[in-house]
């Protein structure tokens, strides 16, 4: 079998494998931080941050939550991190937003941070100060024992081949918030071409 064919396949199974009943309550519950005022933030590091930025503007536009990622203020984030340390950024940044329990955390990380080794230690932070205030953290991720998995109210696992767990986690990670911002518990109003599809229909 081609490497094509079987990544391909590869992707098929983990499809399978998502919990449509975790998406749904996943889904339910980031539609309740909306009905009670809240913010969504969502975080994440490397494609995951890519993830964030795109997925604002998802939630923001399409569900009409109000939605923010850290990692698109590169100017508050390069001096968070040139005076105080890497580690600190998403969590200091997420203390000057006032996070409360009203508001949510939205995690795509692969690992889901380590504090145990000391890996993604600005999600891990900034999790842990979601818990202090009681604010509930959403998670997809790529593994079952980090800090993302452990702590989020809803955490959907990408069950994956190890090597091949980056690609896939962060495909499905995409894959996972469109159906998130399409579900009925939280579109607010249809995409553009859905919207014109339908007028035209």
């Amino acid at each position: 079998m081609s490497y094509s064919a079987t990544y391909l396949r590869e992707v098929a199974e983990i499809a399978g494998q998502v919990s449509a009943d975790e998406m749904d309550r996943m889904a339910t519950g980031i539609a309740a931080i909306r009905e009670r005022g809240g913010r969504l933030f969502i975080l994440g590091v490397g494609g995951g941050a890519g993830h964030a930025s795109h997925a604002v503007n998802d939630f923001r536009k399409i569900c009409h939550l109000e939605s923010y990622a850290p990692s698109d203020n590169v100017s508050e984030l390069t001096a968070r991190t040139n005076d105080e340390g890497w580690e600190t950024t998403y969590r200091a940044w997420l203390q000057t937003s006032r996070l409360c329990a009203d508001d949510g955390l939205l995690v795509f990380s692969v690992g889901g941070g380590s504090r145990e080794h000391g890996i993604s230690m600005n999600l891990v932070l900034a999790m842990e100060l979601a818990v202090e205030v009681g604010a509930p953290i959403f998670a997809i991720v790529g593994k079952s024992d980090g800090t993302a998995a452990s702590e989020a109210e809803v955490a959907i696992v990408v069950s994956c081949p190890a090597e091949r767990r980056t690609p896939h986690v962060e495909s499905f990670q995409a894959v996972l918030w469109h159906l998130l911002v399409s579900h009925p518990a939280l579109e607010a109003q249809p995409g553009k071409w859905e919207s014109v599809e339908s007028a035209s229909g």
